[in-house]
């Protein structure tokens, strides 16, 4: 069993969030929860990815076609850390 740790900037975001982004970020933990970060590579509708550039060694799942979760693994602990849950800036920076 796999354990989620949230940033505290993600505690205070989540709050803010809309119903149905809020809905999806409690199925992603459950999923991760279950079957950890693999279980999430499986459901294509999460789209899992590895981050490059600034983000190198963060992955991100997609809530929907704007939100996104931002999070790091450690394997040796089963833990999660999701660093993120945040709509999604296509701009080029």
């Amino acid at each position: 069993m796999w354990r989620i740790f949230e940033h505290r900037h993600v505690q205070r975001s989540i709050s803010n969030l809309p119903d149905e982004i809020l809905k999806r970020y409690e199925k992603w933990k459950d999923i991760v929860q279950v079957s950890g970060p693999e279980g999430l590579r499986l459901i294509r509708g999460f789209n899992d990815e590895t981050l490059r550039g600034r983000w190198k060694g963060h992955r991100s799942s997609r809530l929907n076609q704007q939100y996104r979760v931002v999070y790091r693994i450690r394997k040796e602990e089963f833990l999660v850390l999701v660093v993120q849950v945040t709509p999604h800036d296509y701009r080029r920076k």
